[in-house]
């Protein structure tokens, strides 16, 4: 199986970002129709227009750079979109020198593989796209870092996407402190542990969930759970507990820089079920002090920077692991 990365610098949304609009709109319109999703601009822009305000320029220039639809118009805010789980585990490393990393565990089909480079409100940022518009992992030119995981809980309520959360904070907050009021404040559609990091070397992790108060910790780490895991299928199928008792240990050991990174591209974090979906589809290491970042898989690195981001392609294999006969 193979999959195209993609490498895109547009300070504002122009011709790239609306080409990018034009080959992935039609899979996420037909998976949204799937799950039977309603559409009304009206409650999707006041939703925004409340809890993301500043935002709405933005949404208002995307949309009318590819005349979106009733349909993009409400993709476009991140509000209310259907569920999803994933899988990915993250670690920040303050020691020497201030690092995130980060897998990413997803479905290959469902995954845009595009690191965009753009200023849309005067902000460099760096990220991994989701939906369009939200970001699985990135940094601002601060030195704020983000990225997300899955927090293991079925329940879908009222909120936005987190992609879009991350998104909003990486446009707007300059400190992990910022972004921590932002993910207490805005409400989340599903269960996700926030990792954030900053120049400065403050570390947190929020806890944030559609149906309970968020929780801001002090952790390094997270995998895929708050708390206790009571969801046994996700418990089982991803190894979250595994994961992270893994990450706590080469921490307290003082692992940090190449070998922080590296252990990132073995097991027990690097996933290679891809044929169920969860298969490791990148490796991402952000350094804010130096604005600088790292895709990674087995035997390929790309390296991005705010002063040399450089577009382009690189084509990625991702080989199923075997499965040893019982």
């Amino acid at each position: 199986m193979q999959r195209l990365f993609t490498s895109i610098s547009e300070s504002i949304a122009d011709f790239k970002w609306q080409k990018l609009f034009r080959e992935r709109w039609p899979a996420y319109k037909a998976w949204l129709d799937a799950r039977g999703t309603d559409y009304n601009s009206k409650i999707s822009i006041s939703a925004l227009k409340i809890y993301m305000p500043e935002l709405l320029v933005t949404h208002e220039h995307l949309c009318n750079l590819v005349r979106a639809d009733e349909a993009a118009v409400c993709f476009l805010t991140g509000f209310q979109p259907p569920g999803y789980a994933s899988a990915c585990s993250q670690a920040v490393s303050t020691n020497k020198a201030v690092q995130l990393v980060r897998n990413y565990d997803y479905h290959a089909d469902r995954f845009e593989g595009v690191l965009l480079k753009t200023a849309w409100n005067g902000k460099a940022v760096i990220a991994s796209s989701d939906c369009l518009m939200g970001v699985l992992d990135g940094m601002n030119e601060d030195g704020l870092v983000v990225s997300l995981t899955f927090g293991g809980r079925k329940i879908v309520g009222f909120g936005f996407g987190v992609p879009f959360i991350l998104r909003y904070i990486l446009e707007f907050c300059s400190t992990v402190n910022d972004a921590v009021k932002v993910l207490v404040s805005v409400p989340s559609h599903m269960s996700y542990n926030v990792t954030l990091v900053d120049k400065s070397g403050t570390v947190k992790t929020v806890q944030i969930a559609p149906d309970r108060k968020s929780v801001v910790t002090d952790a390094a780490f997270t995998t895929n759970h708050q708390g206790e895991s009571n969801w046994a299928k996700n418990k089982d199928h991803n190894e979250t507990a595994t994961r992270a008792l893994f990450l706590e240990n080469i921490l307290d050991r003082g692992m940090n820089g190449d070998s922080l990174t590296n252990s990132f591209l073995h097991p027990p974090l690097y996933n290679q079920n891809y044929q169920q979906g969860l298969g490791t589809l990148y490796t991402a290491a952000y350094y804010p002090e130096a604005g600088a970042m790292q895709l990674l898989w087995p035997g390929h690195t790309l390296n991005q920077s705010f002063d040399n981001f450089k577009e382009g392609t690189k084509l990625i294999t991702f080989r199923q692991a075997e499965i040893s006969p019982s």
